[in-house]
């Protein structure tokens, strides 16, 4: 069985096909094709564990696959893979946590914009992108990060074992390689693609069916749509603001590859 996940999954938006994957009794394995830069942590977690879950369930292996990345969030759910497969030339790696935004308590002050806040809290306001950064939510933030990078840490440590080179001093920095050199550092097994390498496991005469994700147009992906073409009916304050969500999100996962120089 063979499912993809690439930019902007999500746990509802795949968990049916995970199910799925694993729910035909006859197949040996499970192959994963990841093509992502990142994303949720908390969504990455919940992947992974339904993958893992399943896994152990079904008592079937588990195969992943890497094209153009598995990057963070990426990575962290190809880790629920026993195998990870990448090109030369992917993107792997980015074992670390980010927060990006930005501020603007400037601007708001040359266009004579007043903001007003009112919070039961003193909490409540953090980070505000309005109002300037303050010492503390730094602190507070970096605690936040810290945590969830060391969840990552454990995963991708608990995964690989003494495949990985721990003499990497960037190995868990954020610090990403090409799929060539991921394989020398131990977060991938080799370089191969889903079709060949699956033969040379289990013969020529492998079939590989495909589940596909949350199916969505070209328009739909390139807006980040949640809604499907047909219900362009829907209120336009309804469309609007999916069009606005989606366009943000669109951005997000732009900003994404681009770090990766993708």
């Amino acid at each position: 069985m063979g499912g993809r996940m690439s930019s902007g999954f999500d746990f509802a938006a795949v968990s049916e096909a995970i199910q799925k994957a694993f729910s035909y009794k006859h197949a040996p394995a499970v192959a994963l094709i990841i093509n992502s830069p990142g994303g949720s942590p908390v969504q990455s977690s919940l992947i992974y564990k339904r993958i893992c879950a399943l896994k152990a369930e079904n008592k079937k292996k588990v195969f992943a696959f890497v094209e153009d990345a598995a990057a963070s969030g990426g990575y962290y759910i190809a880790c629920a893979a026993d195998e990870i497969y990448c090109d030369q030339s992917s993107i792997v790696g980015s074992i670390g946590v980010i927060s990006a935004g930005f501020g603007f308590p400037n601007a708001i002050a040359k266009l004579g914009i007043e903001r007003r806040v009112h919070a039961a809290g003193e909490n409540k306001s953090v980070l505000d992108p309005f109002l300037p950064e303050k010492k503390e939510d730094i602190k507070r933030l970096k605690e936040l990060q810290l945590d969830i990078h060391e969840a990552f840490k454990g995963v991708v440590k608990a995964s690989r074992g003494d495949r990985l080179d721990e003499t990497e001093k960037d190995l868990f920095t954020g610090a990403f390689w090409t799929g060539e050199r991921s394989v020398k550092l131990g977060l991938a097994d080799g370089i191969g693609e889903v079709r060949t390498t699956l033969r040379e496991k289990y013969g020529e005469k492998v079939r590989l069916k495909v589940i596909p994700t949350v199916s969505k147009s070209r328009i739909q992906r390139m807006l980040g749509l949640k809604a499907p073409l047909d219900s362009l009916g829907a209120p336009l304050e309804s469309l609007g603001a999916d069009l606005a969500s989606g366009l943000v999100t669109a951005a997000d996962e732009r900003t994404l590859w681009a770090r990766l120089g993708l």
